[in-house]
């Protein structure tokens, strides 16, 4: 029988869980065995990762019993929810304490819970310097997952609370430059001069693979996590060069962002909000230096684009 120690991740074939489920199964020879949670065992991307040698277990975040039994018998715990494929906070709060309860029932000795700042902070509500949302939120998709540390917390269970930050994957999503009417590539990011802290989605399992290396050095801690702080110029700089074009930085307020109509705009005009009102405490409490000691393999945003120049192409 294997003395590998089992780490169950959620989410284990999406961008976070499935970068941790990768870093294990890259490890053959070191301590941990991965238990792939996934609502659907016989989809391609599960059964991809059972052929590489990874458990694979069905349960969901709306089934408490069914978390209960993807965690039992687990070292470690990866848990992290998904605002976006429901967009309701409240769904989110509930999801986040069933999976904080299963893993107290299932005795889980360390848990790494994904989590965000609450931009409430920042911007509170009251002073309506940005919309309302959800009736209580600036950011939901930020503030639940502060609001939810609390169940992992009061629980008891061993816990480090992993915060990461934009996805650099986002910019394959329609994010990145676009060409304007003149024939111009131009990036658009309501960031103004201010740095915005960002990352590898693959990165961040990867660094949680190094807080559960490091035993329990990090637990009861919160370990906030990006792969390099770059300003809109130096992000537009960096697709010139990628793109072998020159590529302009337009800064548009967050006013003018949330009246672009975008989905789900209004709230990420409040997130913008908050990196540039929050800067200060959100890029300096990520330390690269640290993230780097837990994640050697850490990419810059150059090194990420040179692998993905084909996906932020505009049409």
């Amino acid at each position: 029988m294997s003395d590998k120690k089992i780490i169950a991740v959620l989410g284990a074939t999406g961008a976070q869980g499935g970068g941790l489920i990768r870093a294990i199964l890259d490890a053959p020879d070191g301590p941990f065995a991965a238990r792939a949670v996934t609502r659907n065992a016989g989809s391609a991307k599960a059964r991809a990762l059972a052929e590489r040698g990874a458990e694979v277990v069905e349960a969901t975040l709306d089934d408490e019993e069914s978390l209960r039994r993807a965690f039992e018998g687990a070292h470690g715990a990866y848990v992290v929810t998904d605002f976006w494929e429901s967009m309701s906070a409240d769904v989110e709060l509930a999801q986040a304490a069933k999976a904080a309860r299963a893993v107290k029932a299932a005795g889980v000795a360390h848990v790494i819970w994904s989590t965000l700042e609450d931009t409430r902070e920042v911007i509170p509500v009251s002073a309506r310097r940005a919309p309302v949302l959800q009736d209580r939120y600036t950011v939901p998709h930020f503030d639940v997952k502060a609001e939810a540390d609390a169940f992992f917390r009061d629980s008891g269970v061993p816990t480090t609370y992993l915060r990461s930050t934009f996805y650099w994957e986002g910019f394959t999503r329609g994010s990145g430059p676009m060409r304007g009417d003149d024939g111009r590539l131009v990036l658009t990011l309501p960031m103004g001069e201010s740095k915005l802290a960002g990352i590898a989605a693959e990165d961040i399992g990867r660094t949680a693979y190094g807080v559960f290396a490091a035993g329990d050095k990090y637990v009861g801690e919160t370990v906030s996590i990006a792969g390099e702080h770059l300003t809109g110029a130096e992000y537009a700089a960096a697709f010139a060069d990628a793109l072998g074009e020159p590529v302009g930085y337009r800064p548009l307020t967050h006013e003018e962002f949330r009246a672009l109509g975008l989905p789900a705009g209004d709230e990420f005009g409040n997130m913008f909000q908050f990196y540039v009102e929050g800067e200060r405490d959100f890029v300096g409490a990520r330390d690269l230096d640290l993230v780097r000691s837990l994640n050697p393999r850490l990419q810059t945003f150059r090194s990420w684009l040179s692998e993905h120049v084909e996906a932020v192409k505009p049409a």
